[in-house]
């Protein structure tokens, strides 16, 4: 995971981000590495004894309009990734699978608390998506769920350059319809890049 992680900042530091000090009207772009936990509480008399928590990580892509140093739209989609638990009931074997995305629609607003840094909240609507297969003894199942929920971030700003810079954020996505697969929450660690 250590070396995951020093991979994500990396690949962050050549992507950049926007400056703590934004010019107004000035749209920007950025992508981020996003790490999420997966869970399978409903496989349904499930005797194996393992953990049904796993963290996965995806990706994002997001793009925004800076209105001023203080207030931002933005619009992303993430992929939380493909997960799969197996499981066992009185020795019989099962499968569950899902693979969950999302897209958001969020107001941002920054606050400076030093030269280069800047906190930030966001709060939108995510659209999730869940596509689940889970098959054995807890049951068949194939479906795609859609759901609109409340969409909300906590977060930090670094300004690498006046145009560059790095973020880490907390994003609360909101339920799945169906309750297998990416919990609410991800953390992830954003580049951008403002014109």
């Amino acid at each position: 995971m250590k070396n995951t992680l020093l991979a994500l900042v990396a690949s962050a530091a050549a992507f950049g981000a926007v400056s703590a000090h934004a010019a107004d009207g000035s749209p920007y772009v950025g992508i981020g590495g996003v790490v999420s936990e997966h869970r399978y509480n409903n496989m349904a008399g499930d005797t194996t004894g393992a953990d049904n928590a796993k963290h996965e990580y995806g990706g994002k892509f997001f793009a925004g309009y800076q209105i001023n140093p203080m207030f931002a739209v933005e619009a992303g989609y993430t992929d939380f990734g493909k997960s799969d638990y197996s499981y066992a009931v009185n020795g019989a074997r099962g499968r569950g699978e899902a693979d969950s995305k999302s897209y958001y629609l969020a107001g941002k607003a920054s606050y400076p608390v030093a030269e280069k840094v800047n906190v930030f909240g966001k709060l939108g609507v995510a659209h999730n998506k869940n596509d689940v297969t889970v098959s054995g003894l807890a049951g068949n199942y194939r479906g795609e769920s859609s759901r609109n929920a409340a969409y909300a971030a906590l977060g930090a700003e670094y300004a690498v350059t006046e145009k560059v810079g790095l973020s880490l954020e907390y994003e609360h996505y909101g339920k799945n319809e169906v309750d297998i697969g990416r919990s609410k929450g991800a953390v992830s660690l954003n580049a951008r890049y403002s014109f």
